[in-house]
């Protein structure tokens, strides 16, 4: 089965919405890493108001040449990879190369979509946005990978964990980069149930 990986960026405080309200800037080593890790997909699974931005303005990045050789890779990747636009009710899109359109009204809509993509042959799917529909996979168990390009500002907004009764993760890659942005990536973990500690001391490993 196919992983899930949620790649986004986010504040110290979790959120993942309205970027442009607290992002300073993509320095070119951080948008290398971004591009890089496009090498393990081959699917874009996005909500309709993220996909309304991303047709606005990488085919005709790609056809101008405009930005650095990232930027032109990434347009590339943004051309040639399958999209997946999942709203709750049809929409008008805009087509692009390799676009559809899913439908999910609810959670069992929306869990049902995402569990048939992951069952198909393929590499990972890359879940990029928007925010409302990263934190209805996440609250589903969906998500299989967690990628986050942290920066360091605290923005107010809706968090992704805020629906979240807990998660289990396990730390495989980080990475820093020149702005102060962390790379952290996770691998979900199963919930491992524990007695609660009554002090500090027993919660240190030997």
């Amino acid at each position: 089965m196919r992983e899930l990986v949620l790649q986004m960026m986010t504040t110290l405080n979790g959120r993942l919405d309205a970027p442009y309200a607290w992002v300073a800037s993509v320095t070119e080593d951080q948008y290398e890493a971004i591009v890089a890790h496009y090498a393990d997909y081959d699917t874009i699974l996005v909500g309709h108001s993220t996909y309304d931005e991303m047709v606005s303005y990488w085919p005709s990045a790609l056809e101008s040449g405009e930005g650095s050789a990232s930027n032109q890779r990434m347009a590339q990747h943004m051309h040639d990879y399958r999209k997946v636009v999942i709203s709750r009710e049809e929409r008008q899109l805009q087509r692009w190369n390799n676009m559809e359109q899913r439908t999910a009204a609810d959670d069992t809509g929306l869990l049902g979509t995402i569990n048939q993509l992951k069952g198909e042959e393929g590499k990972a799917i890359l879940l990029s946005g928007g925010s409302s529909l990263a934190r209805r996979a996440i609250a589903l168990d969906l998500v299989d990978v967690f990628r986050f390009f942290v920066y360091p500002t605290v923005s107010a907004g809706p968090p992704w964990f805020d629906e979240l009764d807990g998660l289990n993760l396990e730390l495989v890659e980080t990475n820093s980069f020149r702005n102060g942005v962390v790379e952290l990536s996770y691998r979900l973990k199963p919930q491992v149930q524990r007695d609660e500690p009554s002090r500090f001391t027993e919660l240190l490993s030997n």
